[in-house]
């Protein structure tokens, strides 16, 4: 393997830093997929389609692993989570993903931190892996494509493939922003409607 190639380098770096991403959430996944849609972009040292379909098989890989460790040690996890929730709290929780599962997975995927907790939700309360692997390839594939454009978009407007990669970098941190502000602004009225019951 010829290591001076950038694409040598990219696509592991790319297909890693998602999996590991996806696993543990210390790598910002999103700006990572962002600034290698806009070196594919603005030089040939990238593949966009390949790009894509690699965000795709690591977030995909690294959210089958987040989903199947409750799920394999489900009954130990679940006492776990049973003596720290409420009962009630727990059957809602089933009952959200027998009738919206998929949605749940792919708005999870979609919205910043709101992966880990829906995975570690459906995994603990059983969901279903036939219901889950279309779901998450789903979310997956809307995810990669979504912090391509923003890679594409900065690309397109520099032709400096450095200003374009720190142009999708800043625009995947602005969306992130923003979906969480407005996730927690959605979350207030109904902490404040809702009172004790």
């Amino acid at each position: 393997m010829n290591w001076s190639d950038p694409s040598a380098i990219g696509y592991p770096a790319l297909f890693g830093g998602v999996l590991l991403g996806s696993v543990i959430p210390i790598v910002p996944t999103g700006a990572v997929v962002g600034a290698a849609a806009a070196v594919a972009t603005t030089t040939d040292h990238l593949s966009l389609p390949l790009v894509i379909v690699l965000a795709v098989l690591g977030a995909y890989l690294g959210d089958v692993l987040t989903f199947a460790v409750p799920r394999f040690g489900s009954e130990a996890l679940l006492r776990w989570v049973e003596r720290r929730q409420q009962a009630d709290r727990l059957a809602k929780g089933r009952e959200q993903f027998a009738r919206r599962g998929w949605q749940l997975v792919v708005i999870g995927r979609l919205v910043p931190a709101g992966r880990i907790p829906v995975l570690l939700a459906a995994g603990t309360l059983s969901y279903p892996w036939r219901r889950f692997l279309p779901a998450g390839l789903v979310a997956c594939v809307l995810w990669a494509v979504a912090y391509s454009l923003l890679g594409i978009i900065s690309g397109g407007i520099f032709d400096s493939p450095l200003i374009a990669t720190l142009l999708a970098t800043v625009l995947v941190l602005l969306v992130t922003v923003a979906m969480t502000l407005i996730s927690k602004l959605r979350r207030k009225p109904e902490r404040t409607g809702g009172g004790p019951r």
